[in-house]
């Protein structure tokens, strides 16, 4: 029985506009790659992608007649992008490459649908449906590898990731996400034999590649083989070893909180500059922060103290999960009663304000910033026990003598 997908996208309005605006023009739309893979799986369709089987300025040309919106956003690649109602598609026309450099490539327009399929990456993306989600496997492959949940590449793999390396990246991602069990053996040896083609990425895509993999519920295979392959020391050269992802995921699970990139970006760094490796991935200033926040502590987290310390000086999600890094590298049993003890420190608020100072007769400027730290330094280590008067008395008596 040929399966068929459905979904809420499949049949509104504004994606029924799209496709009869391409077939008024004589085109077959089809739906593929993602949209196809994820309802066939039962996950939510985040992204529309249609084929059509006529050159872009033809597309363009329908889309426009019916009143559409029309983004050229890939002419040269066949990519226009459809603005229907509130709903985005991102229409490509069936093409094949005729040249590759290892990360574009310079395309021809087809109306066969098996070159198509075949210039894709892995056998699941290479899935059409019709316009009314009955599935077409072209290839005859991908249904069979998306229902095992094996990655696999169309045709050879070394061949895949010559015409683009960031297809490397791409199979431990979709096996983070996607794959069940072992990894194919021919594509981790494809990736082992051409990691080197990683430095011809963008940073900005490794990143991206690297958040989208590290966000999966379970990343620990991919991360452990792409480590064993070497592709791990070529995308990140801050990374040693082989990384205790398996003991972070299991201790993020025990307290019962998401999967966080940043968190686990973290475990991958180790003990390297937090900022600097942000920095070669091109994360944005914000994510910059929080992979910072997450770094090694002065001080690590062993006891109730220092607990509570790490959670005021980090705030309660950083200190969180900088104990959860500390707990998988070391090996060491997490103990759940330091999050509460953690939220304890995050809550507490230093008793002592500028003017407390200036009343004191200390004047503005350098004097009291420093008496400020020296006195929050105390209240810290006291385990923020000290209160005001205490703490104040010991400006007092400094300013007597």
């Amino acid at each position: 029985m040929t399966p068929s997908i459905t979904g809420e996208w499949l049949i509104a309005s504004e994606t029924r506009a799209v496709l009869d605006a391409l077939s008024a023009q004589g085109a077959t739309p089809r739906f593929v790659g993602g949209c196809v893979r994820d309802a066939l799986i039962g996950r939510t369709v985040r992204d529309i992608d249609i084929a059509v089987d006529i050159p872009p300025d033809e597309t363009m040309t329908a889309l426009e007649r019916a009143g559409l919106r029309v983004i050229p956003t890939g002419l040269s690649h066949g990519t226009v992008t459809a603005v229907s109602g509130t709903r985005s598609f991102e229409i490509t026309s069936l093409r094949q490459d005729k040249s590759t450099d290892g990360r574009h490539a310079v395309v021809t327009f087809t109306k066969d649908w098996s070159l198509d399929a075949a210039r894709r990456d892995f056998t699941m993306n290479a899935l059409y449906a019709e316009d009314d989600g009955t599935v077409v496997d072209v290839l005859g492959t991908g249904l069979a590898d998306l229902n095992a949940r094996r990655v696999r590449f169309i045709g050879s793999a070394s061949a895949r990731i010559q015409e683009d390396y960031l297809r490397i990246l791409r199979l431990f991602r979709f096996h983070a996400w996607y794959g069940k069990g072992d990894m194919e053996p021919d594509a981790l040896v494809a990736c082992a034999g051409l990691a080197g083609g990683i430095a011809k990425l963008s940073r900005e895509r490794v990143g991206a590649e690297m958040l989208k993999l590290l966000a999966a519920p379970h990343p620990e295979v991919a991360v452990d083989m792409m480590a064993q392959t070497g592709v791990l020391s070529k995308t990140l050269p801050f990374a040693e070893g082989i990384p205790p992802m398996a003991a972070l995921v299991a201790a993020e699970g025990r307290i019962g909180i998401s999967p966080d990139p940043i968190r686990r970006m973290a475990l991958l760094i180790g003990d390297a500059d937090p900022v600097a490796a942000g920095r070669g991935l091109r994360l944005s200033n914000e994510q910059l922060k929080a992979l910072r926040a997450r770094g090694p502590l002065d001080l690590p987290i062993t006891d109730a103290a220092s607990a509570r310390r790490a959670g005021y000086e980090r705030g309660e999600a950083a200190a969180r999960d900088r104990m959860l890094i500390q707990c998988a590298q070391s090996g060491e049993p997490l103990n759940t009663r330091f999050v509460s003890l953690i939220m304890d420190g995050a809550a507490s608020t230093f008793p002592v304000a500028a003017r407390d100072l200036i009343a004191l007769g200390l004047e503005p400027g350098p004097e009291i910033g420093e008496a400020l730290d020296r006195i929050e330094r105390d209240w810290i280590e006291s385990d923020f026990t000290l209160d005001r008067a205490t703490l104040l008395s010991g400006i007092t008596g400094r300013k007597r003598a």
